[in-house]
């Protein structure tokens, strides 16, 4: 990476920014059959964009430049050229680009398809691709799209489905699809890529249980018809391999708590074990002929990406609360170092166990080092719902430890790692379930002496941001701020508004539309309990986004405003979020203000003191 994209070390800039400024960069992915071809995720220009390494000479080039960043991005087999998806401003519609690996034009990956929502996309050595979709009209298609031809529909379905994997010889398809009207559990289907069903694996059809899967790959040799599936048949995320010719299915032994994920070494002979609990995740070899597992030595902390190279070294993205990522390896050392400045240390994470209404909730608490109680503390809810908080480095939170704030991150029923039953608990009172763990965690924050009672602030992105404002709404006397970023906050008008995928997920968890289940909807809306709001509330939106459409959040915002309400509202040219480090600095330090000013009756300062 040229050092002149690089961020100096500025003399004077506070810590909590340079986190957000320092060079960082993904878990480089390989080419199949050129190895020493790679991609990555870098924000070194200021803006989250794909670069393209040659290991073989160090040669690292941005491959996208684009206003509102890129981050979705694949290499073909032969590492020959990078296919990037193009979006508008962070809408997410848009269409496959090809660019060769060492530079050149950007062309039209697949012509003749319009744009669409991905779905998924496979590439096989041959050239043929194929393309998962979505639109609002079609609902989910599938396309094979072979060099110089048009593009060949295979299948097509309202309900959600995506592309998994092509079998190392390019002749089978895997998908995963719901067309049994349940979004949160997919089942499989393997076809020739002429569309012909080969096989058809649907853990949903067992009469006892709704069961999940998920593709985790093909077996890498040609003629192999193994497929890597995870399923959550033991009440928890674990892999297992399904012939899909002989329909034989082959359980694992690997007896380890928590969510297990997986993925095939290159040459088939062993699985590389991701393993997460509790938070943390670790890595493990187990060995198919021997069925051995083995214990890959990680530091503490989480593991976030793996892959194993063809010379069996494994390469991890690794970080803790504390420590800023690295990409590592089991060779020794890190893997990828960007140049310029290096992110500030932040506090270490602490474990808190808390009982609630559902059973024992899982929280993860920081405080300024040497800080007593009680002290002013952000409840900084993640989004999802189907994802959790871990011992990861995190900017955002270390920036508020910096001004003196405990942060207090709570993995609700609804999340992930902690079994399926604990996920599959949101359903039909959504938002407010999860409400209820926090609450119970919030309860703890207090009597344990940790959060001043007074200075509670209620914070979160996405699905945080919703819950950020269904809690303002429901549990008024609990909170003294309230900070939504791109929340849903008319769950009506969200529906009708948002991208077809999340229409399949809001009826799955509300068992229904807006329309056959009004009363639900009702409930779970933070429009519904805006005139109850007494807290100051501050919200950000991404005028292009289209998981959290703008125009319910400006029902909302009127609402607020009708009846002089305390608010702040920033938009800003973006989808869901933004890629861009300058903005997203800007929006922590409206937050990091607008907190202070409402709790202690000043302004934060900019350097955290």
């Amino acid at each position: 990476m040229d050092d002149a994209l690089s961020t100096p070390d500025m003399p004077g800039m506070p810590d909590w920014e340079k986190r957000f400024r320092a060079p960082r960069v993904s878990l480089p992915d390989w080419a199949e059959d050129a190895p020493d071809r790679s991609l990555f995720v870098s924000n070194a220009t200021g803006t989250y964009e794909l670069y393209a390494w040659d290991r073989a000479t160090g040669t690292q080039r941005q491959v996208t430049d684009r206003p509102n960043g890129t981050t979705d991005g694949v290499l073909t087999p032969d590492g020959e050229a990078v296919w990037w998806f193009s979006d508008t401003d962070g809408d997410e519609f848009g269409v496959w680009m090809r660019q060769p690996f060492g530079g050149g034009e950007d062309v039209p990956a697949a012509p003749g398809l319009e744009p669409s929502y991905p779905a998924g996309l496979a590439i096989g050595r041959d050239g043929t691709a194929v393309i998962g979709r979505s639109t609002d009209e079609d609902g989910s298609t599938v396309h094979v799209v072979r060099p110089g031809t048009e593009p060949v529909e295979i299948y097509r379905h309202r309900e959600s489905a995506g592309v998994g994997d092509l079998s190392h010889d390019g002749t089978l398809l895997a998908i995963e699809h719901t067309e049994h009207g349940d979004a949160m559990h997919s089942a499989l289907r393997v076809l020739k890529l002429d569309g012909d069903v080969v096989a058809e694996l649907d853990d949903t059809e067992n009469g006892t249980a709704e069961l999940g899967l998920e593709v985790l790959g093909f077996a890498p040799v040609d003629g192999d018809t193994r497929l890597l599936v995870g399923h959550q048949r033991r009440g928890r995320w674990e892999p297992m391999i399904w012939d899909v010719m002989t329909s034989e299915q082959t359980g694992l032994a690997i007896d380890l708590p928590g969510d297990v994920n997986a993925e095939w070494y290159p040459d088939g002979s062993a699985l590389l074990v991701a393993h997460d609990f509790e938070a943390r995740g670790e890595l493990w070899r187990y060995d198919l002929a021997a069925h051995e597992l083995t214990r890959i030595e990680t530091p503490a902390g989480s593991v976030s990406g793996a892959t194993a190279r063809p010379d069996r070294t494994v390469e991890y993205l690794w970080s803790s609360a504390a420590r800023a990522p690295q990409v590592r390896s089991t060779k020794g050392g890190v893997v990828l170092d960007p140049p310029g400045m290096k992110a500030p240390s932040s506090v270490p994470v602490e474990d808190a166990w808390v009982e609630g209404p559902g059973g024992r909730i899982h929280a993860l608490v920081q405080k300024p080092a040497g800080a007593g109680g009680p002290l002013p503390t952000v409840f900084e809810i993640h989004g999802g719902p189907t994802w959790h908080d871990s011992d990861a480095f995190a900017a955002g939170p270390a920036a508020w430890i910096d001004h003196g704030y405990a942060v207090v991150r709570v993995n609700y029923r609804g999340s992930t790692g902690y079994g399926r039953e604990w996920t599959d608990a949101l359903k039909h009172r959504v938002g407010l379930i999860e409400l209820e763990d926090i609450a119970a965690v919030r309860e703890w924050a207090v009597s344990s002496g940790l959060a001043d009672p007074d200075k509670l602030v209620l914070a979160g992105g996405s699905w945080g941001g919703y819950l950020t404002l269904l809690g303002l709404g429901t549990q008024p006397d609990a909170w003294a701020v309230g900070l939504a970023a791109v929340p849903v906050a008319d769950y009506v008008t969200a529906y009708h508004d948002e991208m077809e995928a999340l229409k399949a997920m809001d009826r799955t968890l509300l068992g229904g539309t807006p329309e056959e289940v009004p009363e639900r909807f009702e409930a779970s809306s933070p429009l519904t309990y805006v005139d109850a709001v007494r807290a100051p509330v501050y919200i950000s939106a991404g005028v292009n986004d289209p998981r959290c459409p703008i125009r319910q959040v400006e029902n909302y915002v009127d609402r607020l405003a009708a009846r002089g309400a305390v608010h702040e509202v920033y938009r800003y040219d973006a989808g869901h979020g933004s890629l861009v480090v300058e903005e997203r600095i800007k929006q922590v330090r409206l937050e990091i203000a607008f907190a202070d000013r409402h709790l202690n009756g000043g302004e934060a300062q900019a350097d955290g003191r």
